[in-house]
């Protein structure tokens, strides 16, 4: 026949988009076309295509050959519509049936052989495929991320032949087969840091209710050895959060690996990082590190040494759980539901607030350091904990590498599954990311509290959406006593975390 129509998958974000691929073998000088906005990589699979049929000992049609890729205002890039393409073209020569290719996607980029490569940023289109109930041939080496999703149907292939052998009856393609739980690396632990019980404390409440927290101090007083030890109470992600991860990292190239794909992610960008960088975007779209730290920790050593500008993009989504990127020829939504974890000195020399240093920076110095952070994304932070050098005891225990009654990371984790597990079954959802008009049912002040807390917003300062986010580390701070009602005590506990 003349006409064949295939159908592959484009990438758009973590959204995977069909594309009705239709190659159509007209009369005239030999020629081939491919139109519906095609970028360099996309139209350079002339090439490829013709060289793998010809090495594949398959006829390439000497007829005026046009190839659309619908719909023609979806932008197209990379090698990965190469298969459907030669698909296409054996069927519209007549040298396959099209009757075959009925509810099949085929997703791969083709070598001058006749080989079938890895693509990148597959997982999103299998997603689509299961959703939709599609079957999908890929390349064998994106086997990795096909094994995620066991009940799909999804076929593996290393070369043009086999495909066109399998699509004939001829053969079989092979599945994905799971891959063996691996046992994920043991992550830095709590019980390594000495003293500093108020700033564990606060973490814990942090990791309980999803909350995000600043670490301010001097220099040297374990910041930074802290947050790190915040994946390692963090639950394991669910299923289907894991996978909204592992389809976000497939975008970069990444092959999700068996040992950490269903660990909370945790990104350290440096302070030098673009805003591209921590947003996404680029001509040919990639997740930003704030999407790439999705249902897990984006941690900002040094806030302060931050270009403002940059750390004005975290407003949208430490608010609303994604970003929005909007470019000339795309706009796109990318999860991002992150927990921020931020360390900042005092300072610029970071010596204020020690005791046994002298801050050498002036007035000014100190107030311009201090407003690099602006004052809505620091009423976006929950907790605001300072981190003071280490008392006498503590600096002997030390000395002597002995703990100091301190719980490992295994316990705390736990305390977190069972908080966590109580705000789900309470209502759907962690304290940290309720909504304003749920805080009035789940969040119930008696009236003196009630009477409290306006007080603390009046003296302090504070904004409503501070007034808001106290209610919620309070009401976490209650759930992890399981606690039915806020008390008095968890109130005041939640007020002086917001003391800055």
């Amino acid at each position: 026949m003349a006409l064949a129509i295939v159908h592959s998958r484009a990438t758009l974000g973590i959204d995977a988009p069909l594309v009705t691929v239709e190659v159509h073998l007209s009369n005239g000088l030999p020629n081939f076309t491919i139109v519906g906005m095609p970028e360099t990589a996309v139209r350079e699979s002339r090439e490829r295509v013709r060289s793998a049929l010809l090495n594949s000992q398959l006829e390439f049609p000497q007829q005026r050959l046009t190839i659309n890729l619908a719909p023609a205002e979806l932008p197209k890039a990379g090698g990965r519509f190469d298969l459907a393409i030669a698909i296409g073209i054996l069927a519209a020569s007549g040298q396959l049936d099209a009757t075959l290719l009925t509810n099949q996607v085929f997703i791969g980029e083709l070598a001058l052989s006749g080989e079938v490569r890895r693509v990148g940023g597959l997982l999103p289109g299998l997603l689509a495929c299961y959703r939709e109930r599609r079957s999908c041939i890929i390349p064998m080496e994106n086997s990795m991320e096909a094994a995620l999703l066991p009940d799909a149907d999804v076929r593996l292939c290393s070369h043009l032949l086999q495909v066109l052998q399998f699509l004939r009856k001829e053969t079989e393609l092979a599945k994905p087969q799971p891959q063996p739980a691996m046992e994920v690396a043991a992550l830095p632990d709590f019980r390594e840091v000495i003293g500093q019980d108020a700033a564990k404390r606060a973490l814990l409440i942090a990791a309980a209710g999803s909350h995000n927290v600043l670490l301010r101090g001097p220099p040297g007083t374990g910041k930074t050895m802290l947050a790190s030890r915040l994946p390692g109470i963090l639950p394991p992600l669910k299923q289907a959060e894991a996978l909204e991860v592992a389809a976000i990292h497939s975008l970069t190239q990444q092959q999700p690996s068996p040992t950490v794909w269903q660990q909370p992610p945790f990104r350290t960008p440096h302070h030098t990082s673009s805003a591209v960088a921590l947003a996404g975007g680029g001509s040919t779209l990639h997740p930003g590190e704030i999407s790439l730290a999705h249902h897990g920790v984006l941690f900002l050593d040094e806030l302060p040494e931050f270009n403002p500008r940059v750390l004005e993009v975290l407003r949208e989504p430490l608010e609303a759980g994604h970003i929005q990127i909007s470019r000339t020829r795309y706009r796109v939504r990318l999860p991002a539901r992150i927990q921020l974890v931020a360390t900042m000195n005092l300072c610029p020399c970071g010596r204020s607030g020690a005791e046994d240093q002298r801050c050498t920076c002036s007035e000014e110095k100190i107030r311009q350091y201090q407003h690099r952070i602006s004052g809505p994304l620091l009423d976006r932070i929950d907790l605001h904990v300072s981190v003071a050098r280490l008392a006498e005891t503590d600096k002997a225990a030390l000395l002597q590498r002995a703990p100091t009654g301190v719980s490992c990371s295994s316990e705390l984790r736990q305390r977190v599954i069972l908080c966590r597990e109580l705000q789900l079954s309470r209502c759907g959802k962690l304290n940290g990311h309720l909504q304003q008009e749920q805080l009035a049912e789940h969040c119930a002040l008696t009236k003196t509290d009630a009477t409290l807390l306006d007080e603390a917003v009046t003296r302090l300062k504070l904004s409503t959406r501070s007034f808001f986010r106290i209610l919620k580390i309070a009401r976490t701070i209650a759930d992890l006593e399981v606690a039915p009602q806020i008390a008095t005590s968890h109130l005041l506990e939640a007020i002086n975390y917001r003391r800055f």
